[in-house]
This record gives C-alpha cells, sequence and structure tokens, in this order.
C-alpha cells in the first residue's frame, strides 16, 4: 500500500521540517491525486496554509519541501510547482511492489490498516412496517450496507441494525385500512390506500371476523416487515438486528430514559408536559425546546427514539450512524441536542440525510405505482433491472444530492450503463486468462512477472490508480458515503481500455511481457471485484 506509506513518512518529514522552522503546531498535510496534465502522482497543499505562519512565500517553502521530500522512500521525484504545491512521483518499483502485494492477497489489500479502531453501530432504512419498502429505501439500503462493508474492511467493529416503528398509533390506522379491505368498504381518508393490503387481506385467516382494528393492524405489520426483509435479503442486505420500538416499551426503557434524563437535570415540567431542554444543552443547535411527554400523559415519538440511541451506547457502541430520508432534516438538530443532554460527545452521532430519488424511464418521469400507493416499490424496480444496477447507480451519488434513477440506462448492456461498462473490464480480464490457460498451458507465476516491463504510459497509469485503492476507502470513511468507491472503480475501469487496446497482453513471442501484463491484468480484475463487493455489487466472470 505505497500510497498510504509515502503520506506516512511525507507527513513525519513535513512535520520535523515544521518544527525545526519554528510552528509548534504544524497544519496536517493533506494529499490528493493529481490531475492527467501533471507529471506526478500525488499533490501536497501544505506549503500554502504555512506561509501563512511562517510569512513567506508558498512557492519558496514548496522548493525547500521538495528537497526534503525526495529521500522519502518510494518517491521518485519530488518538485515544486505554483503557487505553493509539492508534487510527487512514485517509483516504478515502488508502484510494482504494490502491485504484488494486491494481486498476492487481494482480500487483504487495504484492510485493516486504519490508525484508529472504531466500534459503530449503523442504523439505516427502517422504514415504517406499513407498506412495501421504496425506491429511496434503496439508497438508505446501500448508504448503510456499503459502509459496514468498507468499515469493516478497514478494521472497525460494526453492527447493522434495522429499527421497526410497531409501536404508536399506527398500528389502528393500519389496522382500520386492513380492516376496510377485508369488509369490502372504502378504506379511511387518511388511511393506507395502497393495492397491497388486497393481498394482505385476501390471505387473512376465517378468525379475522371478530379482530379488533389493533389486531388487524398488528397482523398487517407482521406481514409487511415479513416483506421488508425479504427486500432487504433480495438486495443483499443483512441486518444484524431487527430492533422493535415496542421492545422499549416492554424492558420500560422509556420510563427509565426520560428519568435518567431527569437525573440530569434535562428535562422539566411546564403545563403538564416533560420538556426536554434543548436550548440549554452545550454544543447543541436546536431552536428550540421540545416535548418528551404530553400532557395527556403519552410519550411523543422523540422520547422512545432518544430511549433507542441510549440503548445502543450502553451496548458499549462508541459511535452512531443514523441514515434517514430527505423528511428527517429537521430532526438532526433536535436529535444531536438529545444526544448531547445523555452527556455524549458531538463526535459520537453522525445523521446521513439522503435526498430523493426520481424515477425515470428515459426522459419520462414514472409517478408512482398503483400496487404500492403514492411511491414504486424497491422490489418493483429490483425485478426490472436487478440489484447490481441499483446499488452501483445509488452509490454513485452523494447522499445530500437528488437523484434522478433512469430505468431504460440501467437496463443497457453497453458503456452507457456505468454498472455494466465496470463489470465488463472485469469480465473481459476474466476472459484473457481463460485463454493465457490455453495458449501457455496454465504454466505462468505471477509472483515472478518482471513488473520493470510495465513502463508504457497506459500500463503506469493503472500501477498509479491501483495504489490509490486503500486511500479511496479511506476516503469513503472520511465521507461517510461510498460514492468515492464508485467513482474510482468508473476512472480505473476507464484506464484499462486505453491499456487493452495499445497493450498487447498475451505476446507469444515475448513471455516476459505477457507475464507482466498478466500480473497488471490481474491486480485491475482483483480490485474491481473487491470493489463491487464492497458496495455489495457482483462482479461476472463472463457477460
Amino acid at each position: 500500500m505505497i500510497v498510504e506509506r509515502v503520506k506516512k513518512d511525507a507527513s513525519e518529514k513535513v512535520r520535523a521540517w515544521a518544527l525545526e522552522k519554528g510552528i509548534a503546531e504544524p497544519p496536517i498535510p493533506t494529499y490528493s491525486a493529481c490531475p492527467a496534465h501533471v507529471p506526478a502522482d500525488l499533490s501536497v497543499p501544505w506549503p500554502m496554509p504555512a506561509a501563512k505562519i511562517l510569512k513567506r512565500k508558498p512557492l519558496e517553502i514548496a522548493g525547500e519541501l521538495a528537497a526534503v521530500l525526495q529521500s522519502v522512500p518510494g518517491i521518485e521525484k519530488a518538485e515544486p510547482a505554483p503557487p505553493g504545491f509539492v508534487n510527487l512521483r512514485l517509483s516504478q518499483g515502488a508502484l510494482v511492489d504494490n502491485l504484488k502485494t494486491a494481486v498476492a492477497a487481494p482480500a487483504g489489500y487495504g484492510a485493516g490498516h486504519a490508525a484508529k479502531k472504531r466500534k459503530v453501530l449503523i442504523e439505516y432504512v427502517s422504514a415504517n412496517p406499513t407498506g412495501p419498502l421504496h425506491l429511496a429505501s434503496g439508497r438508505a439500503a446501500t448508504l448503510g450496507d456499503s459502509l459496514i462493508r468498507i468499515f469493516s474492511r478497514l478494521g472497525h467493529t460494526m453492527w447493522a441494525e434495522y429499527y421497526v416503528n410497531d409501536a404508536g398509533g399506527r398500528a389502528e390506522k393500519l389496522g382500520l385500512s386492513l380492516k376496510a379491505r377485508y369488509e369490502g368498504k372504502d378504506v379511511p381518508e387518511d388511511g393506507y390506500h395502497g393495492d397491497y393490503l388486497k393481498d394482505v387481506a385476501a390471505a387473512l385467516p376465517a378468525e379475522a371476523a371478530s379482530w379488533t382494528p389493533e389486531q388487524f393492524g398488528r397482523h398487517a405489520m407482521k406481514v409487511l416487515l415479513e416483506t421488508h426483509k425479504r427486500d432487504m435479503a433480495g438486495f443483499g442486505v443483512t441486518f444484524d438486528r431487527w430492533y422493535l420500538e415496542s421492545e422499549l416499551y416492554a424492558s420500560k426503557a422509556v420510563e427509565k430514559t426520560l428519568e435518567f434524563l431527569r437525573g440530569r437535570g434535562m428535562v422539566y415540567d411546564k403545563e403538564g408536559a416533560v420538556w426536554l431542554g434543548t436550548q440549554a444543552v452545550e454544543g447543541a443547535d436546536d431552536d428550540k425546546d421540545r416535548v418528551l411527554v404530553k400532557s395527556t400523559g403519552t410519550p411523543t415519538y422523540f422520547l422512545p427514539d432518544i430511549a433507542y440511541h441510549k440503548d445502543k451506547f450502553d451496548r458499549g457502541f462508541t459511535e452512531l450512524i443514523d441514515i434517514w430520508g430527505a423528511d428527517h432534516h429537521g430532526y438532526v438538530p433536535r436529535m444531536k441536542a438529545a444526544i448531547a443532554a445523555m452527556g455524549k460527545e458531538p463526535w459520537q452521532f453522525h445523521a446521513i440525510v439522503h435526498q430523493l430519488v426520481h424515477l425515470f424511464r428515459g426522459t419520462e418521469a414514472v409517478k408512482m405505482s398503483k400496487r404500492a400507493g403514492s411511491f414504486v416499490s424497491l422490489k418493483e424496480v429490483i425485478d426490472e433491472v436487478g440489484r447490481d444496477a441499483c446499488r452501483f447507480f445509488f452509490a454513485l451519488r452523494t447522499a445530500n444530492s437528488h437523484m434522478n434513477f433512469d430505468l431504460e440506462l440501467a437496463k443497457k448492456q453497453s458503456s452507457e450503463n456505468p454498472v455494466f461498462y465496470v463489470q465488463y473490464v472485469h469480465a473481459r480480464i476474466c476472459s484473457i486468462f481463460r485463454e493465457a490457460e490455453k495458449t501457455l498451458g496454465g504454466a505462468f507465476d505471477l509472483a515472478k512477472a518482471d513488473g520493470s516491463l510495465l513502463t508504457a504510459p497506459e500500463e503506469r497509469a493503472l500501477l498509479v490508480k491501483l495504489a490509490w485503492f486503500p486511500a479511496t476507502l479511506e476516503t469513503c470513511e472520511t465521507e461517510l458515503s461510498p460514492h468515492p468507491l464508485g467513482g474510482y472503480l468508473m476512472e480505473l475501469a476507464g484506464l484499462y481500455h486505453p491499456f487493452y487496446e495499445k497493450c498487447r497482453v498475451l505476446e507469444p513471442k515475448d513471455p516476459a511481457t505477457t507475464l507482466a501484463r498478466l500480473a497488471l491484468c490481474a491486480g485491475v480484475r482483483d480490485v474491481i471485484a473487491q470493489g463491487l463487493d464492497l458496495l455489495g455489487v457482483s462482479a461476472p466472470d463472463k457477460m
């Protein structure tokens, strides 16, 4: 993992240089890949923030640092560049060693090297069990499951949880809707109108004739929750626990949480209700205090949510990540205030709010599904375009951006389709190895490949891109999003095409070059397979 080693060694050199110059607390260096037109592999903008401290020109500092960084192992050349960068070019030997590391143990490439191990619970999807999962749930599932996979790859302890809102008035409302379907009557105006309840009603047992609305509701929730579990399994998503809100009430966790907050002086009584003093909580930015228990004695939905998050911490998790839909944006400040009221630090809670998904068929918007009601279900989309396309499309966008999902594009078997574009490279390389098995009789050992022969610009570009894979996973961790990995795989696939066109892999008259290029192809194949797997997408051998 050459990029990580170079960054670590370079940072130590920069820090030592800064301390010599009298900077007591040197700015932490950052590194980025260089644009295509720059003949370097890493760029360090550190001289620019340092210039303000030293009151010197950034380019002068860059020149001095370039001389210092030239001695870092794995660096072939370090050069200053305007207005104050140090551009680093990796050595061929270091890149080849990195390739061999990746090929020798693909599943371990970029694994377990996080500096600080974390213990994180990610809660995601958590859709109300009152209807089918809709397409936006697929976006949440992709975010959560991909982060679980990536964080685990980096060596963190992870736990995936689905919170089931099965308490409150939803059961009765759902029950009245199902009862109406069962009796052939009109569904209440504020009820659930999707045709999916017709199927539930048709399968009801004979004793349902004497059920109360609550019983109808409980039965419907049970049936619908089972569809959620099937849909998630079909989407390649597993949860360590499906946590029922009703469990909080059964264990008295809601009441205990209220007393806990009262003991910390965080709640007060006013007008017969119990309030959380969110405005007075240090570090909170909520705009008003929030009711926890109404004057009727009924808890608001906020109190069990706080109890649930307290339960997460009580189970030993040090960090919580919640993935919520766009309609929860205003809920973030009050939950942050609640976390602070428990005595926790801001870094221990992160809320990811994903934006809406707009479904299109070409240029025509798809409005709704008759069976699901006012939305298109996730299962309908999976059935039409497949799991791989759904997950990869979602993984290419940041959570905070609105997304247009084109069903026709997702089904295309061409380079226009992003997932096909990446999977095709993997399949093409697999076909090269099948051909190599025939022409070379399987008598090749990639560990003996002479990487010094990989001198073409297209070959070096692939070597450098492969070297950035571990750093890309770290970026996903930092940004709490899988989209850097999705973009990385697109770029890696894009670099393979010119290599394939200009560098013949199987050269019968040049076995040394053949072996070197097979090793390079294996690196691309394995990293694509690993990257796709972290996104929950398959890597087919044939297409």
